[in-house]
């Protein structure tokens, strides 16, 4: 037990008196609101009365998580800017969801997205969808908690476990108690924090590096450090093929993915989703999801450009060391190199970040979508109780997930891929309905199970080379099989069946 508590940190009392405060702070956010918690739609929604500007502080929060603070920086001073040619067909997939799934979640008065699947198909295609979220949203948290975890592991010299039930602990803490109420508003502190952080971090590295901005854009230049666009090989030349198929970086696939990929983990997410259901009318909403656009650039403009920084840096002081695993550069460069102060500020937008956790959608679209149809008629009380009691339940089980993802390298890209066996399944039903008036219900459960698997395949065969695929083919490729599956496969599976409801046939609701 000793072990996982050691006495090397590189943090002192005044950096943890910082994090310990914004960490107690979370609590008493929750605590703040635990008399608003007296029914689900409170607990879930938070009556729907949030300011549109919070949600959308809210979802830059989760959208970015520690991974962006702890990944990027490392992507940048590893690799380069490529990860901007996503946040381009990112853009484009928030708007897209502004005008097209927004309004239908609205139309339906949806506490969870998936309840729209429900009225548009059936049962079996809401509780399915609701099943992918709970396996693509654990896994992904898992790997997000476990970067965090991994990054205070190091500057505090404890053992990854501790950290691990410290974060789940807090956040299952200030969700039981205050809803999505409190969510919402420690997220604004959360986004608040990181960016300053990143931006306190620019300044320093600015103030240590002899000529500024102009030296970090030399030598993170000449290295290919800043590049943006892969532009891959042109057609006539021989690796074109081979190119298309396994460089996830060629630009025109880097936007596609990230167009398909954002619309697939904003617009089929309970997670994200549920920050923009808050607000009342669906014009807010649009207007909240519109906002991230220029918030989540700044933000993923402000953590490539520390990469950049530190890779000026090191050049510039060879003699100073690099950790063993590169992934762990910010970190390591927080402890070793930042002064008292700056340290508590930056371990504080680590903490913060990561604390986001998903339980509250977890146990949202788990009594909405799975124990409601279950056990039907209850007092909401009782509803309000389960509740509180999955949070716990889906805590557990993250903490056992972020654990067991503390063995892999390179976290950013994991928890991309793992994102891409599943939400191809789920992008793709919710694109069969929001885009035709097929009746589908069974073909839908059939067809994501089956894209799901064969996606999962591809990336096994992909990771051990046996194909020359590259990971971001399997979202689109996902989302294409369960849409023609659904569509194709209905008038066989589902015979006889009627037509559900189609969005554009129910009014707004504001």
């Amino acid at each position: 037990m000793s072990d996982w508590f050691s006495a090397g940190s590189l943090l002192t009392w005044p950096d943890l008196a910082v994090a310990a405060a914004l960490l107690v702070s979370m609590v008493l956010v929750g605590a703040w609101f635990e008399k608003r918690q007296t029914n689900t739609r409170e607990f879930f929604l938070g009556s729907r009365d949030v300011p549109a500007w919070a949600a959308c502080l809210s979802f830059v929060a989760t959208e970015v998580s520690a991974v962006t603070i702890i990944s990027v920086p490392a992507t940048a001073f590893t690799e380069n800017w490529a990860y901007l040619q996503f946040f381009v067909g990112s853009a484009a997939a928030r708007l897209v969801i502004a005008y097209l799934f927004i309004p239908a979640f609205y139309r339906y008065e949806c506490t969870t997205i998936y309840q729209f699947l429900g009225a548009r198909f059936g049962r079996l295609t809401q509780t399915t969808a609701s099943l992918f979220f709970f396996l693509t949203r654990l896994l992904g948290s898992g790997v997000r908690l476990m970067a965090a975890c991994l990054a205070m592991s190091v500057l505090l010299g404890w053992h990854i476990l501790p950290a691990i039930v410290l974060f789940v602990l807090v956040s299952a803490a200030y969700m039981t108690v205050g809803g999505m109420r409190a969510v919402i508003w420690t997220n604004v502190i959360q986004a608040s924090v990181f960016i300053v952080g990143g931006l306190a971090t620019i300044a320093f590295l600015l103030h240590e590096i002899p000529g500024g901005v102009s030296a970090i854009a030399r030598e993170a230049g000449e290295a290919g450090r800043l590049d943006v666009f892969d532009w891959g090989p042109s057609l006539s030349e021989p690796g074109f093929w081979k190119a298309l198929l396994s460089n996830a970086n060629v630009w025109w696939l880097a936007i596609l993915n990230g167009l398909f990929g954002s619309m697939a983990s904003f617009g089929t997410d309970q997670e994200l989703m549920q920050r923009l259901l808050t607000v009342e009318t669906r014009r807010q909403s649009q207007r909240a999801i519109t906002w991230t656009i220029p918030t989540t650039f700044l933000v993923n403009l402000i953590y490539l450009g520390v990469g950049a920084g530190l890779y000026a840096f090191y050049r510039l002081y060879p003699a100073l060391p690099l950790p063993q695993k590169l992934d762990k550069i910010f970190p390591h460069f927080i402890g070793h190199v930042m002064p008292g102060g700056l340290r508590g500020l930056l371990l504080s937008a680590i903490v913060l970040a990561s604390i986001d956790s998903p339980l509250a959608s977890l146990a949202t679209s788990f009594v909405t979508d799975i124990y409601k149809p279950l056990r039907p008629g209850l007092p909401d009380a009782r509803y309000l109780r389960v509740s509180r009691w999955s949070v716990a339940a889906f805590g557990a089980t993250l903490a056992l997930l972020a654990y067991g993802f503390s063995f892999f390298d390179r976290f950013l890209w994991l928890a991309l891929k793992i994102g891409g066996v599943t939400y191809g399944s789920l992008l793709g039903v919710f694109l069969l309905g929001l885009l035709t008036r097929r009746p589908s219900n069974r073909a839908n459960a059939w067809s994501m199970a089956v894209s799901a698997v064969l996606m999962f395949i591809l990336l096994v065969l992909s990771e051990k080379q046996i194909i020359p695929l590259g990971w971001s083919w399997l979202l689109i490729l996902g989302t294409l099989l369960t849409f023609g599956g659904g569509y194709f496969m209905s008038p066989l599976l589902d015979k006889g069946a009627q037509a559900h409801t189609h969005p554009l046939d129910k009014p707004y609701v504001q």
